[in-house]
Parts: C-alpha cells; structure tokens; sequence
C-alpha cells in the first residue's frame, strides 16, 4: 500500500486499519485483520518466518506453510531489504495473473513506491528482462531508482501528469493501483491509462476497500466510487448481446477486454483484442427438443444470432 496520499492527512487515516500501531512498533510484524493478513516486512531478523507468525494470535488465522506458497509470498517472507506491505491475500491474485509475464520484457507501472520494497519485489519475481516505473506524490521516492527502475513524481488525480506518462512510457503491460486510494484518483488513472495498456496485458487495481470508508470518498452503494464506477465495466464486458445499442453499445473497451476478475479488495481486468462473439453448432440431435414451457431450438437460436 501507498503511503504517500494519507501521509498528507496524518498517518491515522491510513488505508489500513492498523497502520497507526504498525508504525508505533517500527512496522517489523505480521498483523492479522480477519482472514486476511497484512504483510509489511522489512528489515526483519534472520528467522524471518518465525518472527512473522509470532505475530499471529493463537485463536487467529496461521501464515500458510513455505512449502505452499509462491514466490512472491516466500519473496515478502524472506525480505530483508526495502520495507514492504501488503495484505497476504494478494499475493496469490498477484502470481495468478503476472505468472505469464516472468522471464520477459515485461513493462510494469505501478502507483504507490512507498519505500520502494515492492519494485524490489517485482524485479526479482520478473527477472532480468523486466523494466519497471514507479510513480508517487512523495519526491523522495526518487532516491529509490536504480537498474530498471525508473520513478515518477506527480499526483494520481492530475490527468495531464497521467497522459504524460504514456507518453514517457515505452510501452505498458501492467499497471497495478496502489496509490493514494482515493475514488477520484482510482478513476482518473483508470480512464486515462487503461486504453494504453498493451492489447495482452493488465490493470490491477487493489485496495479497493476504501470505496466503503468515507475518509477517502467512499461508502456503501455511494455514487461515484470505484466499486460502483467498476460495476459498468460488467456491461461493457456483455455489450456484445445489448438490445439497446444506443444505451449500452460496443465500445473499445467491448473490443479489448477479455475478462474481470473481482476478489476482496482487488479488481484486476485482462485484456484480449475480442471479435463479436458467435456460436459453434455442431454433432446430430440425438432427441426431439423439448416442447415445454419455454422457448424451442428454433427460438434459442434467434435468441444466440440475436435475430
């Protein structure tokens, strides 16, 4: 998780529940929040593990075995270099949809530098082909660069700052979200650089919680969070089947996106180039159709033409 927006309110107001009392003790343990757990390991003594499930209550959720998790999780577990936090659940998200990019010249953007422990991470998980950007509000976080690291200063909500940047950037094939949280930043940088993600890559915005907490725009059902900006996304997908064609018609976004993928507290959207949709018919009845309530083959058939 970026810091640097609730810096700028006072660290109490962190995206994070417990990040107040995270920095109190240095920010050197595991905490547990429900079922999940949130990670900001940095610095961390040589029995690192161990020292992370210590953390854990009794009664409350275990750190999953070594053997059982993927490199980024052993990555977060293990790491002894710049600080980095992040909720356990998602590294799995993370490995699940960016395994396909190891090993390549993958360009990855995230928003968020903090203190530059994830860009470490993503550069050991993608290796040494990948080439990395950075953007926060914080100059500071200049000072992290280094070999294919390149960090961006500027703010998530400035539309011109976010146009500059496809410019700047090469190429685009991730982008991952965790900036400043906020409902009008999440949707600016959504709207400005989605479009100039490679036809096969990613945008992954995380943290999403924050469309329920008011302090950073957000609550329940509340017009104009990224939640509910998300949710039309699902009509884009299906725009395809529209009866309406004037209110709902098949836009870029129809014609390059492959699926959505909603978990807790992280959207992340994968693109494909798509043709309209059609369906393969194939093989001999082997019974009559059913002549019951509801519509016949010959129906069903208008119904997938759409005629």
């Amino acid at each position: 998780m970026s810091l640097s927006a609730p810096l700028r309110r006072g660290i109490k107001n962190a995206p994070h529940p417990h990040l107040h009392g995270l920095v109190a003790s240095n920010l050197q343990s595991a905490v547990i929040s429900h079922r999940s757990m949130c990670l900001s390991i940095g610095h961390l003594p040589v029995n690192r593990p161990r020292a992370c499930q210590s953390a854990t209550p009794a009664d409350g959720p275990r750190l999953p075995s070594m053997l059982l998790m993927n490199d980024l999780e052993k990555y977060a577990l293990e790491n002894d270099r710049r600080l980095l936090f992040k909720w356990q659940h998602y590294f799995d998200i993370y490995d699940r949809h960016f395994s396909r990019f190891r090993g390549t010249d993958v360009h990855l953007l995230e928003f968020g530098v903090f203190q530059g422990g994830s860009l470490q991470m993503w550069k050991d998980y993608f290796g040494p082909q990948s080439q990395l950007f950075g953007v926060d509000i914080n100059p500071e976080c200049r000072r992290l660069e280094e070999d294919r690291v390149r960090i961006f200063t500027g703010n998530q909500e400035d539309r011109r700052f976010l146009k500059s940047l496809s410019t700047e950037i090469p190429r685009i094939d991730i982008v991952i979200d965790d900036g400043g949280h906020t409902m009008r930043q999440q949707i600016a940088t959504f709207e400005e650089l989605f479009p100039h993600i490679s036809p096969h890559g990613i945008y992954l915005c995380e943290d999403l919680h924050t469309s329920y907490w008011r302090q950073w725009g957000g609550g329940f059902r509340r017009r104009g969070t990224f939640i509910e900006y998300s949710k039309q996304c699902i009509d884009w997908l299906n725009a395809w089947h529209s009866r309406h064609p004037a209110r709902l018609p098949v836009t870029q976004f129809t014609r390059s996106v492959d699926s959505l993928h909603y978990y807790d507290s992280v959207l992340v959207i994968e693109k494909r180039p798509r043709e309209k949709p059609f369906v393969v018919r194939s093989g001999i009845p082997s019974i009559p159709d059913y002549q019951g309530v509801g519509p016949g083959i010959l129906d069903r058939l208008r119904f997938w033409f759409g005629r």
